[in-house]
């Protein structure tokens, strides 16, 4: 019942802000065409009792009053909705704006990923448009509520043991609502499989995955995949919705006793002179108005129930992102230049929801303006690390430090607009090539050179000049002239946008080039390692590079070598190829296999 309450307030308030004008109207035209409607029982039955006395002066006033009445409520109820439609756009705006910047509100991206969090989302994110349209349906149950109250006043008017007609009207309306909160029930328990379902769909049409489908011939298998996860989570839907139905049968069977019963009875008083032909004729058009008032009110109440829900989701989002925020006050600067470095002081983390450490007891010292590699197996903890230099994640315990300060005093927004960063997943943005790059530095996007200096920076001038616009080209297939690029291409676009800043204090490199050959791969960090000792000369800065590769990683000034959530070795290669461990091992293997 609070969330209700919750629900109603909250579409009210939010559509205050959004239109007061429109919400005043559009509730004033809907007020006027719901009472209204008891009123046509009114004439009717005046209309008749006119007709049956011979007076046709009066039967003729009634019937005008009527059709006027009849015609007051479709027309006041039409530019409602009119004004409903334009409100429920504008609400929607919001609602979609607020959902944007409490996403983007969090300084990590632990919630991102975590599945609890998507299900969640993708039922907000199906919702959205429930709570815009909020606003009608909360406007519609006062508006229903005040032709349910004028109902009853009539009906007693006749009998008084009548206003007993609209308590059959309950039943139907608990009925609804344990139908609602079933299929709630469901959709929240078939989210995966629905996320699954459009993931399927994503590659069937996707151009990317189009060649492998065909090539392994997987086209069948996705099919059956599909229609196995629309399946999960369409059966037990259906399953939730039948039982709803059948309770709203029962709920309106009871009702239906009940409408009988007083007509009969009003009928029989009729026949013996205690009632009118024209009270007849009020009670069974007000019964049939309170058949159509339950029904209504079960939509309604549904409604109401569905628009609660996705509003309880909003305000799951912001607690959400208000308990993402770091309990530690950020009052340090970020340093203008780094004189000692970043260190880990027994750090361990452990990503939300599972038991598992990733990272244990790591303790290193990273010195300003070095090259640092970071080597390990799959899963070893490598882009974990960055992740915890991006102030993505917070240790789960143990301190980073950056030249003294402890890196949660420093604010994430601030901290990251010293880094730049290329990851292995990066964003295929589909833009102008020029914009696709400057996004790598808002600050500077606006400068015609900054984006060709970024561009030599990543040596991605022979992609660049290969485009038919060149920066002006687009990129993707967002659009009809969009320049579809390769792997490799995209990656040195990706390269060119982490270029953009040209001092940061920390650069991550996080298997940035996986997409290009072994000797493309060699000569470009060589070149990113001349520039970065340019750099760090001049501000401390620091390169961390995350690569498979022992070949590329050769030329760093620190190699960390993770296994098992720790650093299990650091060194220059020459200091680690001498102690014949971990590294000179892998290191060979990895040599033996070019050869």
């Amino acid at each position: 019942m609070r969330d209700l309450w919750l629900g109603i307030t909250g579409v009210l308030g939010s559509s205050w802000k959004a239109s007061r004008g429109r919400l005043l109207i559009s509730g004033f035209l809907m007020l006027l065409g719901n009472v209204s409607a008891p009123l046509i029982a009114v004439f009717l039955a005046v209309a008749t009792d006119a007709t049956l006395a011979g007076d046709t002066d009066a039967a003729v006033r009634a019937a005008v009053a009527v059709a006027l009445v009849a015609l007051l409520s479709l027309t006041m109820e039409h530019f409602a909705h009119i004004f409903f439609f334009e409100l429920a756009d504008l609400h929607h705006l919001r609602v979609e704006r607020e959902i944007g910047d409490l996403a983007h509100g969090t300084a990590g991206v632990d919630q991102h990923e975590r599945r609890d969090y998507a299900d969640r989302m993708e039922l907000l994110r199906k919702e959205s448009w429930e709570i815009a349209n909020g606003v009608q349906t909360v406007l519609t149950a006062v508006t229903l509520s005040a032709q349910i109250v004028l109902t009853a006043v009539l009906l007693a008017g006749v009998e008084p043991w009548l206003l007993l007609l609209p308590l059959f009207a309950v039943p139907p309306l608990i009925a609804g609502r344990i139908g609602e909160a079933r299929l709630e029930r469901a959709e929240l328990a078939t989210a995966e499989s629905r996320r699954l379902g459009w993931h399927l769909l994503e590659l069937a049409v996707s151009p990317a995955a189009a060649k492998e489908i065909r090539l392994f011939g997987l086209q069948g298998v996705l099919r059956q995949r599909q229609t196995a996860a629309r399946r999960d989570e369409e059966v037990p839907l259906r399953r939730a919705e039948l039982a709803g139905l059948g309770l709203r049968l029962i709920g309106q069977l009871i009702f239906a006793v009940g409408y009988v019963a007083a007509v009969v009875i009003v009928v029989r008083s009729a026949i013996a002179g205690e009632r009118s032909v024209g009270d007849v004729v009020l009670v069974i058009t007000l019964a049939v108005q309170t058949n159509a008032q339950a029904a209504g009110v079960v939509a309604v109440a549904g409604a109401l129930q569905r628009n609660a829900r996705a509003l309880a989701r909003v305000r799951w989002l912001r607690r959400e992102t208000e308990l993402a925020a770091d309990p530690v006050v950020a009052d340090r600067p970020v340093p203008p230049v780094l004189r000692d470095g970043i260190r880990f002081d027994r750090v361990a983390f452990r990503y939300p929801g599972t038991e598992t450490d990733v990272l244990r007891d790591v303790t290193v010292h990273i010195p300003a303006g070095a090259t640092v590699a970071i080597v390990g197996d799959n899963g070893a903890g490598k882009s974990t690390l960055v992740k915890l230099l991006s102030r993505f994640y917070r240790p789960t315990s143990g301190e980073i430090t950056v030249d003294g300060v402890d890196l949660r005093r420093v604010d994430p927004d601030r901290w990251r607009e010293r880094i730049a960063a290329s990851f292995q997943d990066f964003v295929k943005l589909d833009a102008p090539a020029r914009e696709s790059i400057g996004v790598g530095d808002l600050r500077l996007a606006g400068d015609p050179g900054s984006v060709p200096k970024a561009v030599h920076r990543a040596d991605a001038e022979l992609v660049i000049d290969r485009l038919p616009q060149g920066l002006d080209t687009h990129l993707g297939k967002a659009y009809e002239d969009g320049e579809e690029l390769s792997d490799g291409q995209w990656q040195r676009v990706a390269l060119s946008r982490a270029m953009m800043r040209e001092e940061p204090l920390l650069l991550l490199l996080d298997e940035p080039t996986a997409a290009l050959d072994p000797l493309t791969e060699h000569a470009l960090f060589e070149r990113y390692a001349q520039s970065a000792g340019e750099v760090g000369a001049r501000t401390g800065g620091i390169t961390v590079l995350v690569s498979h590769r022992f070949s590329t990683v050769r030329m760093a000034d620190l190699i960390l070598v993770v296994a098992d959530g720790g650093i299990a070795e650091a060194g220059t290669h020459q200091d680690l190829m001498a102690r014949h461990g971990l590294y000179a091992e892998l290191f060979t293997l990895q040599a033996a296999a070019y050869r």
